[in-house]
């Protein structure tokens, strides 16, 4: 199938097609100089692309998990890393969000007299919120 086929079958656009074949992600099946082709594998390729970057891993992650043939050699290990990395990033969202909530509803007459508000000043002061992360 050539790069406009994939790109209409799968939405990503043919230059990004081109840059993930230049990145080693994904290969052309034809010589350089005419329209790129594909094998029909390309697109469960491109899915594997797609779910590795929306769970945070990079494009140079992706490629080590993808073996020559365009299947998955998945790295449970990095996997797992990438799931805790998400989890702190939960948490610490979760705090902020319950911190932003209380400051919008705090019943105190002035957020300087609010004891919850001035512990968050504290700790937003002192990069503890940053070094959840």
């Amino acid at each position: 199938m050539d790069i406009a086929e994939v790109a209409k079958r799968t939405g990503v656009p043919a230059h990004t097609l081109r840059f993930y074949e230049q990145k080693g992600l994904i290969a052309s099946a034809g010589p350089r100089g005419v329209r790129r082709q594909f094998a029909p594998n390309v697109l469960d390729q491109l899915a594997l692309i797609a779910l590795g970057q929306a769970g945070g891993l990079s494009l140079d992650e992706i490629r080590a998990m993808l073996s020559p043939s365009g299947g998955p050699l998945i790295d449970r290990g990095v996997l797992s890393a990438k799931a805790d990395e998400i989890d702190a990033t939960v948490k610490q969202l979760r705090a902020m969000s319950r911190g932003l909530r209380h400051a919008a509803a705090c019943p105190a007459p002035n957020h300087a007299e609010c004891p919850t508000f001035q512990r968050l000043l504290k700790a937003a002061a002192t990069g503890a919120l940053r070094r959840r992360r």
